[in-house]
């Protein structure tokens, strides 16, 4: 494989293949479907690849030819416990062979940067200071960002992936992206042919959500990751697939009025769960406070998140929501306070199930879902 595969930036409605394709589009479908077996399964032998695929040996022994050809894959010896007949040969994803670029520029005061391995695993970090940084002067930014993450990988790339804030197409143009000040900005396209790799672009909670999914541990049906830090904002995913929204906007729950005699939100209306519940105006309300105003400030937003929440929890039925963010501030009271109302306001049979936690993805959760869009989208996997 090469670093310039064409990248395909359309994440599909669903993001794990799980059955075979029409014929015109059976080759890739179908070597997604053997890597993405791989990738969740581990190590398997042909005749289990074709059994998991629902694909015939012939075919799955020549696309494993194929991506061993490739570099992804390599024979590992004999699976064992074969008792009788030729021992069947176990084969297996080179995490190690490959990397892949993650970029995170949802910070207002740093861009962060990683290069990680196929397994999830960071190898490297950089960051670079904003330093107020708009418009040209923070795409130069997040260019040379990368160019340092690329000198620092020690193997053949597969791609960058970029979350940033704002609303993303699947072209990877920021549409809107105020606080960083583009507007109708290709960021994908400039970065491809600026650091001549595949570049996937997408929402910071879109990509935060994708890395909970691939390397946390979210389940299949309903996942909902709320991301909190200058804004606020959510990623869902449906029965595997990522929600987009006819505006590009699902999950934009941060300007959802919680008190119309609040504070004065950016957007030119009070009262916005981000006057809440951002880092910001959590910060702005804990810090030198005593233990009682702190408590009762986070309990208050931990609150208003579970108004927020219980009509979205229930009418998608959903069971997970996840909180990314500073674990400081989010979790404890906060976390409590908005299980709590969250469970009061659904119905029963919806609101005991529901699962309200911090990332199990850790504090990389938006690194790791950078690593996701270019496995995604080069190899068909997540």
């Amino acid at each position: 494989m090469t670093a310039r595969s064409a990248p395909d930036r359309r994440l599909a409605r669903r993001l794990r293949p799980r059955t075979k394709a029409l014929p015109e589009h059976a080759r890739q479908h179908n070597r997604s479907l053997v890597l993405q077996s791989l990738f969740q399964a581990g190590p398997s032998s042909r005749a289990d690849l074709a059994r998991e695929t629902g694909l015939t040996r012939v075919t799955v022994s020549d696309l494993v030819s194929s991506l061993i050809d490739d570099g992804l894959v390599s024979e590992l010896g004999a699976k064992p416990g074969t008792r009788v007949g030729k021992p069947a040969t176990l084969v297996g994803l080179r995490h190690d062979a490959h990397q892949v670029l993650a970029v995170d520029i949802s910070d207002a005061d740093c861009f962060h940067g990683a290069v990680l391995d196929l397994a999830g695993t960071v190898l490297e970090r950089r960051k670079l200071p904003v330093e107020g940084r708009t418009g040209t002067g923070a795409v130069e930014l997040v260019e040379r960002l990368c160019r340092d993450l690329v000198d620092a990988s020690t193997r053949p790339l597969l791609g960058v992936g970029i979350a940033t804030p704002g609303l993303v197409d699947a072209d990877g143009v920021v549409l809107q992206a105020p606080n960083l000040g583009w507007s109708a900005l290709p960021l994908a396209q400039l970065l491809d042919d600026a650091l001549d790799l595949p570049v996937h672009v997408a929402n910071d909670a879109n990509t935060a959500a994708l890395g909970e999914y691939t390397f946390g541990a979210a389940g299949e049906h309903g996942l909902m990751l709320i991301r909190v830090g200058k804004g606020v904002g959510a990623g869902l995913l449906l029965d595997g697939a990522l929600l987009a929204g006819q505006h590009l906007a699902a999950g934009e729950i941060g300007h959802l009025v919680v008190d119309e005699d609040g504070e004065p939100c950016a957007c030119g209306r009070r009262g916005c769960l981000e006057t809440v519940l951002s880092v910001p105006a959590l910060r702005r309300r804990t810090e030198g406070a005593d233990e009682a105003v702190r408590e009762a400030a986070v309990r208050a937003a931990g609150e208003a998140l579970g108004v927020t929440l219980a009509p979205v929890v229930s009418a998608l039925d959903l069971r997970e929501v996840v909180l990314s963010g500073p674990a400081d501030l989010l979790g404890g009271p906060l976390l409590d306070a908005a299980l709590t109302v969250l469970r009061r306001r659904c119905m029963p049979v919806v609101g005991e199930d529901v699962e309200l936690r911090l990332p199990a993805a850790g504090a990389d959760v938006v690194l790791a879902g950078a690593a996701v869009l270019v496995l995604s989208g080069q190899l068909g996997v997540s």
